[in-house]
């Protein structure tokens, strides 16, 4: 408060920036002090001046020689606390000012969100932002963020009603109420809620920006295992998982969006329960990473306008009727090429910040327009060898570095799940290893990953997922007994759709040497089961790759698909797309993938005409020794 300027009949006349106290109810003497400029109510008019209540525990009087207007009961009046006599009577002088900053004085201890916990069955006082605001059939429940911590703040005004209409996301209140506990959770129950501004407001957002600032730095860890080209992906890696801390602590809820298979999970499994940790930490609300955090998996290997659609209603409907921010969308394993472009256009409506972290061969010019950040060892020219999961597993360590132990066996798994060749792979089977995993039990897991995730459609299957990854899992005997189970009947599955396909495989040499296997995975293997075509047209590429011990491509096709394997030749997929998408007019060409793998769609009425094409350009492809199957993860 800026000093009196001055006196008239014995009260201050305030400055510019005057701060006038605002009491609430319950508030006593223990709350005021002389000198300090108060608004209070009228309640009593007498010959000799007026009683004053302040609240309705502290009342006193304006002796007729202190006032300056004349007032009826209910009138509003600024007045300073002149005097408290040694009988608890109190005086005041009436203080004529036009513009003020009003600031609430209420009940309790002013405290911080990490105290709450002290402070059970207590009334306090807690500044901060509102980051969500969710009506129940009840209260209306208001998330506020200080620069501790979020804690629920539930404030009644009847049944199912809005209470405080006033208040919106982001308005820096001062919140008043008794602390409980409800199951298991914090919460304050509301008495007063006041949106502040002015000074008080800035130092509330200040504290709370420079505490977040500190809170977002990632963890400073080392990298699982010592590999040149993984380090050029670090400062990115570190970058991002700035943002997440970041998201998260800013009360915006994350969508992970990532590819239904091995490496997708082995990126996004321990990325959610690296967040989840994190969220379970700053928040107080037992139930606040259920509500910000969701894991989706994705069929297609880029964001599919079906999918987008989805997402938009989602949070869309959680703005209106939960008052949550709209999210973050994560995407993981894909998302790098320009088939994910109309997707995130739509999202540009809506301002929905958008993160891939990727390694199929991207398109940045088309996508990075259209979000705000990009990891891909692609851009800093590696390639698909550095696998999404690999990438994940060192993003979530930075998130939560207590997950370290958990996560060691992954790499391994997402390597062998997506093919891996890299110089680490070695390193990563060893530290697999250490865990009690032989290439035998990775390559289980892996499976039992696809198996599990390809009967669970679109559902992120959580607790199953969680137990076949061993990640968050409380029972190594059950993860080993339900591996077993799954790569077993899927093992029997694959076997089966072999039975019926393999005859069916016809074969040709091409000019380079290497070997072809096609199939019509539409008409000669079982559909609508395990393994999907995609799955099926590997199998038959790893059979033939064992058989020849030579170069082999494998494609399998339907009406209007194409799914390719290759085992030492160097395929550039995504180039293959761009150049059949130019030189076939009407063929409906899109697709991508990596050097070795892909898949490609087209008009059904094209077929023909796109599979000639692109076999004439396998045939001129490069014999590369470097990407025939290794011995790391040999039998």
């Amino acid at each position: 408060m800026s000093p009196p300027t001055g006196t008239e009949n014995g009260a201050s006349v305030p400055g510019e920036g005057t701060v006038v106290h605002e009491l609430a109810d319950g508030c006593t003497l223990d709350d005021v002090e002389e000198g300090e400029l108060y608004v209070g109510a009228v309640n009593g008019v007498v010959e000799y001046g007026v009683f004053v209540d302040l609240s309705d525990e502290l009342s006193g009087l304006v002796h007729a020689s202190n006032l300056e207007g004349d007032y009826d009961v209910g009138d509003e009046v600024v007045v300073e606390l002149a005097e408290v006599r040694e009988n608890g009577d109190v005086s005041f002088n009436e203080v004529p000012v036009d513009d003020y900053e009003r600031r609430q004085v209420g009940r309790g201890d002013r405290v911080n969100v990490a105290e709450l916990d002290d402070a059970t069955g207590d009334t306090v006082v807690l500044a901060g932002e509102i980051l969500q605001i969710n009506q129940t059939g009840g209260p209306t429940v208001f998330q506020l963020r200080d620069d501790t911590g979020v804690a629920p703040c539930a404030a009644f005004e009847e049944a199912g009603v809005r209470a405080h209409p006033g208040v919106d996301l982001g308005d820096i209140v001062q919140v008043t109420g008794r602390v409980e506990t409800r199951e298991g959770s914090v919460q304050i129950e509301v008495d007063e809620l006041q949106v502040l501004d002015g000074d008080e407001a800035v130092e509330v957002r200040v504290a709370i920006d420079d505490a977040l600032d500190e809170l977002a730095e990632p963890a400073d860890i080392d990298p699982l295992v010592e590999w040149p080209a993984f380090e050029k992906l670090w400062d990115d890696l570190r970058e991002v998982a700035r943002r997440l801390r970041r998201t998260v602590l800013e009360g915006r809820p994350i969508r992970m969006r990532h590819h239904a298979d091995g490496d997708g999970l082995c990126a996004s499994v321990p990325l959610h329960v690296a967040l989840e940790r994190f969220v379970e930490s700053h928040y107080e609300d037992d139930d606040a990473a259920r509500h910000m955090l969701k894991r989706l998996p994705s069929k297609a290997p880029f964001y599919e306008m079906e999918d987008v659609t989805r997402d938009l209603n989602f949070a869309l409907e959680n703005r209106e009727r939960h008052g949550q921010k709209l999210p973050l969308l994560l995407m993981l394993d894909n998302g790098s090429t320009e088939e994910d472009t109309p997707a995130y256009r739509n999202l540009r409506h809506y301002d929905i910040p958008v993160v891939v972290v990727d390694h199929h061969h991207p398109d940045p010019e088309a996508v990075e327009p259209l979000i705000d950040a990009h990891v891909n060892p692609y851009l800093h020219d590696e390639d698909y060898r550095i696998t999404t999961g690999m990438m994940c597993v060192e993003l979530a360590r930075m998130i939560d570095p207590s997950l370290t132990d958990e996560l060691r066996h992954v790499p391994a798994v997402a390597g062998v799940s997506d093919r891996s060749e890299g110089e680490a792979m070695d390193d990563y089977v060893e530290l697999a290893r250490e865990e009690g995993y032989d290439e035998t039990d990775l390559r289980d897991v892996g499976e039992a990953l696809d198996y599990a995730t390809f009967w669970l459609k679109y559902n992120d299957g959580r607790e199953l997922i969680d137990d076949v990854l061993n990640v968050d899992c409380d029972d190594r005997q059950r993860h080993e007994e339900v591996v077993d189970f799954l790569a077993s009947k899927a093992e029997r599955d694959v076997d089966e759709q072999l039975d019926a396909a393999m005859s069916h495989v016809e074969h040709e040499e091409l000019g380079n040497g290497a070997h072809l296997y096609r199939i019509d995975v539409e008409n000669h293997a079982h559909r609508f089961t395990y393994p999907a075509p995609g799955k099926t047209t590997g199998k038959i590429h790893d059979t033939k790759v064992e058989e020849t011990g030579d170069p082999v491509i494998t494609i399998g096709y339907g009406p209007d698909f194409a799914v390719l394997r290759s085992d030492g030749v160097r395929l550039d997929i995504p180039e293959y797309v761009a150049e059949l998408t130019d030189e076939l007019d009407g063929g409906g060409v899109s697709g991508g993938g990596h050097l070795v793998v892909g898949s490609i769609k087209f008009v059904k009425g094209q077929r023909e005409r796109v599979i000639d094409a692109l076999v004439d350009k396998m045939a001129d492809a490069e014999i590369d020794e470097d990407l025939q199957s290794a011995g790391v993860l040999g039998d």
